[in-house]
């Protein structure tokens, strides 16, 4: 039972100690994680088992939450959030000329050829007064087809988000990535037109994922580009696919993480521009976070002419982590919104600043 699974969160913070509640993409089932104690645990190299939240900058430390006690419970919304245009307007225009003018700033360098892409965000902070649990059974509400997780430890913060771009997910040894760029507003009965920026700039990172892959992963196939929605916004994505060798999994964050589409590229060059230039600390925002080296079984039905109708057990490992966008950070009564968008020297710095003002809008509405 659904209330069953907010009486154990309900339990847990009265303990003030960690947990995490999440439900995948399109699924009704939500998962509960609980720590037994305060700890704060960290990944040494993602060969551990159990729930991960890593930051921005991958030289601070990954967090893991211990898997003590899990539970699930069936999730149906109660409600349909519709998302209207006209509710979005420059409420924080008090930021308005800094990010303009980062932006411009990261233009510039793009044109000397320092980069060829750079992704530049800001924070947009409001204040709050409903439960984390309620705030998060309104995204479970409005974006059926994202990650939408609670995650709080008392020693390192409590966050909240739906975010529609996976990271990977290894299943035994297959994996799967995405390329996720380009963002239009949703306008109902209408699907977008992406002009030559938006495809150029999803294309880079494609094409950067693909290139990054390339010597460590088996059989690589490249999707075909789509569009997909999330809550109130499109985006453009492409599915890249492929077999990993065993126990290389570190290495493949490292060369994934952070991606083009929330750093730049190159990567090193670009982190160090967004660090130096973005004032402000990202945090946990634009990392990523999920299911690591969880094992479970699986019926299999043999062919075998000796057990027909039966079954046997297949033990499987997975892991899938989705990139932290579209997430806030909450702190006592103040919520913390993260929200960017790439640079390209194709780009307006106004319409970024737009572009900003619109994804603040997914987290914002949910606040109200």
């Amino acid at each position: 039972m659904f209330s069953e699974l907010l009486q154990q969160i309900e339990n847990q913070y009265a303990k003030n100690f960690p947990f995490v509640v999440y439900r995948k993409p399109k699924e009704e089932l939500v998962h509960l994680v609980l720590q037994k104690d305060a700890t704060v645990h960290y990944i040494k190299d993602f060969s551990e088992t159990g729930f991960v939240f890593s930051p921005f900058d991958s030289r601070e430390k990954s967090v893991l939450l211990l898997i003590d006690y899990k539970l699930q419970a069936t999730y149906n919304p109660s409600t349909k959030l519709e998302f209207k245009t006209k509710d979005i307007s420059e409420a924080n225009s008090t930021d308005k000329e800094l990010h303009i003018n980062l932006v411009k700033k990261g233009i510039a360098e793009i044109r000397k050829g320092e980069f060829k892409k750079v992704v530049l965000s800001r924070k947009v902070e409001s204040p709050y007064d409903s439960k984390p649990i309620d705030l998060f059974q309104k995204l479970l509400d409005a974006y059926p087809t994202a990650f939408c997780y609670l995650w709080h430890h008392p020693k390192v913060g409590t966050w909240l988000g739906a975010t529609p771009e996976i990271l990977l997910k290894i299943e035994n040894r297959q994996l799967t990535t995405m390329s996720l760029a380009g963002t239009q507003q949703y306008v109902a009965n209408e699907t977008p037109h992406w002009v030559n920026k938006e495809l150029s700039e999803q294309q880079l990172v494609t094409d950067y994922i693909a290139a990054a892959l390339e010597n460590s992963v088996s059989n690589l196939n490249i999707g075909e580009r789509e569009s997909i929605r999330a809550g109130n916004l499109w985006h453009l994505r492409t599915k890249l696919k492929g077999q990993i060798e065993k126990g290389s999994l570190s290495k493949i964050i490292s060369m994934l993480h952070p991606t083009p589409a929330v750093c730049g590229m190159p990567m090193h060059a670009t982190k160090e521009f967004i660090l130096e230039n973005e004032n402000y600390n990202r945090e946990f925002y634009t990392g990523f976070l999920g299911e690591l080296n969880l094992k479970s079984e699986r019926q299999r039905a043999t062919s075998s002419r000796n057990q027909e109708n039966k079954a046997y057990r297949a033990l499987k490992t997975q892991t899938t982590l989705f990139v932290n966008l579209r997430c806030m950070q909450l702190k006592e009564d103040n919520a913390r919104i993260y929200v960017g968008g790439g640079i390209t020297q194709e780009s307006d710095s106004e319409k970024e600043w737009l572009e900003t003002v619109a994804k603040s809008a997914t987290m914002l509405r949910v606040l109200f």
